[in-house]
Formats: structure tokens, sequence, C-alpha cells
């Protein structure tokens, strides 16, 4: 599917060059596009509208397209009024239904000159949300709109259009740059291990020979609490033959109950004294325990061995037709819920330990990463000393397997400790590299966006420190730069808008 949508980008983006006027084309000359371009963000969506220059008197159409900042997908549904407010006055226009998947049109004329605000009001299945774009201006004639349309546009060296239409289609994300905590890291190995209570070795409870039923037990099985995996049986064993023993336990039982009964009716005569009666009760609650014992765990002279939960079969120590003794493991059942990740950390991060806030948890199989709190994990504790054999500090972590982890397995670790440093940070998936240089997608508009070189510094597995080329309040896209990237490479597009 992604490969589908990266072949997807580069020929839209092609298509999309092949249609733009450039300065060598017949005409001569480059007609800019004097749309004004107007971005406002709330905490659920993104608006980007196009919109004629605003002139007293005259219609002006306004195409503006509607993001979920959740999943940057389009809005579908929904009324949207858009306000063109200055002052105490103001017009306002709505629409029922998008013309397409997340592009409303609209057309406002307005009646006071000045410089106002445009509202975008939403109301969808999910309530009601608003967008302000502060600073509209309201001219009195055509030319000076223009004018100030002409100077607003912003046109960038490495400049690459990327539309709204291109985003909604495949992963992508913009977020904000912002300063933040960002401690130290230690970057190290992990190793995937069972928490303890998460499996159990099944064992025998009496010595014998392993009998599988049907194709038998095979790891990697799903079991449910109390399912049948196997029974021991006695055979012809002339030795602990589990048979003998239960058809002895049984007489012994009856013999003893029998005892029991009869001086219990003649203590009531006093023919037998109160000591005699009490060693016969004893005899006879140690029988019917020993028999109880094996009436519920054996039958026929079989030992029949169940799930001790709901899991799976995590390791089979016995094969069919062996012999094993009380107290030999026979299998391993997992629920492989609960695990425990362990990492040796270096001695000269000791004192640093207790000062764990996060850890990040890349598995390196998958290229997919983690941080503790998608895991629902927690710090369980870390060694407080060290030996000859391994000079290195254990770290265990306990997290919850949501995310498919493999026991026995390695990830790659990056241990945050807390700390009072602040940087700029953007995700992973923000920077791309070209012949060791490291680069970002700045956003000028949410469809024109600035390829810009930055210089970067630690990571925490997630997030990369920018040690120089962003400010805060400037945004980057976060998600799906490498796509940004190919269309670029399809050519330097024109910075001056597109046609829907």
């Amino acid at each position: 599917m992604k490969s589908n949508n990266l072949v997807w980008v580069l020929l839209t983006a092609i298509t999309w060059i092949a249609c733009v006027p450039t300065p060598e084309s017949s005409s001569g000359e480059h007609e800019h596009d004097e749309s004004l371009r107007l971005t406002a963000y709330n905490n659920e969506f993104e608006v980007f509208a196009e919109a004629a220059p605003f002139v007293v008197g005259q219609p002006s159409d306004i195409l503006a397209h509607f993001t979920r900042l959740e999943d940057f997908k389009p809005l579908k549904e929904g009324k949207i009024t858009v306000s063109l407010i200055v002052g105490t006055e103001g017009i306002r226009q709505s629409v029922e239904n998008p013309v397409r998947d997340g592009i409303f049109q609209f057309s406002l004329k307005p009646l006071t000159m000045g410089t106002g605000k445009l509202i975008f009001d939403i109301h969808s299945s999910d309530g009601h949300s608003q967008l302000v774009v502060p600073r509209v201006k309201i001219f009195e004639n055509e030319h000076d709109a223009q004018h100030d349309a002409a100077v607003a546009v912003v046109s960038v060296p490495n400049g690459v259009v990327f539309t709204k239409e291109q985003s909604w289609k495949v992963d992508f994300a913009t977020e904000e740059v912002r300063f933040a905590p960002f401690g130290q890291i230690i970057r190290t190995i992990g190793q995937i291990q069972p928490a303890q209570g998460d499996e159990k070795v099944v064992v025998a409870k009496a010595g014998g020979l392993i009998s599988f039923s049907g194709n038998g037990v095979v790891g990697g099985q799903a079991v449910n609490g109390r399912q049948l995996l196997l029974t021991i049986e006695s055979g012809d064993l002339a030795d602990n033959n589990l048979g003998v023993r239960y058809e002895e336990a049984a007489a012994e039982f009856n013999r003893a109950q029998a005892d029991y009964d009869r001086k219990k009716e003649l203590a009531k005569d006093r023919i037998v004294s109160e000591r005699d009666l009490l060693e016969a009760e004893t005899a006879f609650r140690q029988a019917e325990a020993s028999f109880n014992l094996l009436q519920r765990n054996f039958s026929a002279g079989k030992q029949s061995v169940t799930s001790p939960m709901d899991g799976f079969v995590k390791q089979v120590l016995v094969r069919n037709g062996e012999y094993v003794a009380a107290g030999q493991p026979l299998l391993v059942v997992s629920r492989n819920h609960d695990l425990l990740i362990r990492a040796d950390i270096q001695p000269k991060y000791a004192d640093a330990l207790a000062t764990i806030s996060t850890a990040t948890i890349r598995v390196l199989n998958r290229n997919t990463t983690y941080t503790l709190e998608d895991l629902k994990g927690r710090v369980v504790s870390y060694g407080k000393s060290v030996d000859l054999q391994n000079p290195l500090i254990p770290l265990f972590l306990q997290v919850q397997n949501n995310a498919g982890l493999l026991p026995g397995s390695f990830v790659e670790m990056y241990i945050s400790l807390q700390g009072g440093e602040h940087a700029i940070t953007v995700t992973r998936e923000s920077v791309v590299e070209e012949m060791g240089a490291f680069f970002v997608f700045v956003q000028i508009t949410p469809e024109y966006f600035e390829k810009r070189p930055v210089f970067t510094g630690k990571t925490d597995g997630s997030r990369i420190e920018i040690k120089e080329g962003l400010a805060p309040s400037e945004r980057v896209v976060s998600k799906g730069a490498i796509l940004v990237k190919l269309a670029q490479v399809a050519g330097q597009l024109d910075t001056h808008g597109h046609a829907h």
C-alpha cells in the first residue's frame, strides 16, 4: 500500500509539473497567482483557504480545505459557516456539504473596508469547532487588493508544492516547532523477557509415561485454561505404577473409614478409649486426603495434565512415550501479555538511573518505535552493584505486549533522563538525509514547503534535537517527509498556486 502511495505521489507531481507554465513558456512571462492564502489551526482542525483579494462591493470566491489534525485526513461531512467581520459589522455564508472531500466553497461580498477576521464555524457529527484567521484586509479598490496579494506571495529557492489532495491520500502530518524538555539520553540494547507470573511451568504430579492425544501439543499453540494437554499413564511399569497406587489408596481409604466408623460406635459405650478413636480418625483423614488427591487428578490409572491459564504453549519439554518423574517439567505455558525488557547500562550512569523519565523502544526487525507510555510500561528496578563477570548495571522495564513483541528478541532502547535542558526537537520522520547532510521541510503554507538544511543533535529514538536551522513556532512536516522529497525530486515546482 505504501509503495503504491509513493508511485502515486511521483506520478501526480510529474503530471502537475507538465501543466505548470514556466519562465521559458511561450508567453515569455511568468504570471503570478494573486490569490490570498489563509491558514488557521485549533486543537482539532487545520483550514487552508485560497481566496480572491477582498474588495468592498465585489464577490470574493473562497476555496477552503479542512483537515482533521488527529489523522490529517479531510473533513468529509458537516455544515460550515464562514463569517467576515470588520469592527462590529460582518457578513456570513453557510455551506452544508463539501464540493469534494475536505473542500468547501464560499463566496463573500465585503461591505466595509478595513482589517477584520475570517471565522470558520464547523458543525459536524463530532460537535462544534471554530477556526479564526486574523488580520484579513478588505480594500477599497481591486488594484490595491491585487498589489497587496502579490506582495504577500512567498517564494523560496528550495520550495516544493505538495497539495492537500496529495497529503490526504498518504500518511502525512505536520507539527509546530517548540522548545521542550529534552534531557540526557542513554542508548543501549535490551532483551525482551517474559514477566514473572506471565508464564507457568507445568510439571508432572506423578511418575509415568507421556501420552499425547491426536496430533499432540506443539510450541505456539493457543490453549485455554483447564484445556487437556496430555496424559501420564502407568502402562505396565512394575515400579511406582500409578494404577496400583490408586487401588492401594482406595483400599486404604475404605479400610480406614470402616475402622473409624466401628470405633466411633464402640466409643459411645466406652468400649474403646478416646485415644484409640483419635488415632483411627487421624488414619482415616490421611487416607481420605491421599485418595481424594489421586481421584481428583487421576482416572483409570492416568494423570490428566491441563493448561493452568489461557495463553499459548511456549515450549514442550517432553516427547510422546517418554518416562517422567514426579515434579519433572513438561511444558511452559505463557500469556505473552506482560513482558520485561532487560537492558545493561554502563556504570557511569549509575547515579542518573533514579531520574529516568521515559524510554523509547525500537523494534529492530520491524523498524517500528514505541514509547514507554505507548506500551503502558514502567521502570521496575535497576541494579545497585556490579561484579567482575558482568560489570554492567541491569535495568528492568515492564511493558504490556500490545505491539506483538517477541520474548527473547532484542530491541534498541533510548532511555531519557530528567533534566533542566530544553531543546527544539522534531520526529525522526521529519529529517531526511542527502549526501550526508540533513534537511527538514518547513511549512510556508499547508501546500508549499521549504526544504531547509538543519544541524542535528542527540536523539531519544523517537525525536531528534535540532541545534540549528529551526525556530520556535515554525511548522514542519512530521510524517511523510520522504514523500515531499520525492515530489521535489521530480522537479522544481511552481510556487504560485494550482487549480483544484
